[in-house]
């Protein structure tokens, strides 16, 4: 997986070439939330679910499905003025979390179309180093190559897309 940040990422770039305009900011506090949360799996370790089930690290909680259903609850429940806008980003925030695991070059994939299929899914390209799971596994030198891997891989491509649209809506206002 890319390290909790850079999952962050996504929905913060989102949420900066949309504007204020289209998205509350409890819409994009909670896509930040969402872009995070399925690595929430991770506590199934501790309870003695396996990293391959269907409910284990990268599995159901990394689905599309899952995505679109947690999208329409948080919508629902939020209220925003432009409910598509909003749905939309929220579906893309948590979404975006199993799409960047399958460009990691480590772990078992995501399960990206549960419940149809239990299988694990990658990029046909994985060029992001997976990030350890763990506090103290992350603070290593394989913890930095980690996030130098999502500074060329994911950071610099969001700053090159965001910051012109950044720009110009900013500049039209």
């Amino acid at each position: 997986m890319p390290t909790i940040m850079s999952h962050a990422a996504i929905p913060i770039a989102g949420a900066l070439m949309l504007g204020r305009e289209r998205l509350s900011v409890p819409v994009i506090v909670t896509g930040i939330a969402f872009a995070m949360l399925p690595d929430a799996d991770v506590i199934g370790f501790g309870y003695g679910i396996d990293y391959a089930a269907s409910w284990g690290h990268r599995g159901a909680t990394h689905s599309l499905l899952f995505a679109a259903i947690s999208a329409l609850v948080a919508t629902a429940l939020i209220r925003p003025e432009k409910y598509l806008a909003a749905g939309l980003f929220l579906f893309v925030a948590m979404a975006s979390h199993g799409l960047l695991d399958t460009l990691t070059n480590g772990g078992l994939g995501a399960a990206l179309f549960w419940p149809w299929s239990d299988v694990r899914h990658f990029a046909s390209s994985t060029p992001i180093a997976v990030s350890p799971i763990g506090v103290a596994n992350f603070l290593s030198d394989r913890g930095l190559k980690v996030l130098q891997s999502e500074a060329i891989w994911i950071w610099t491509p969001l700053v090159i897309v965001t910051l012109p649209v950044w720009i110009i809506r900013s500049r039209s206002r």
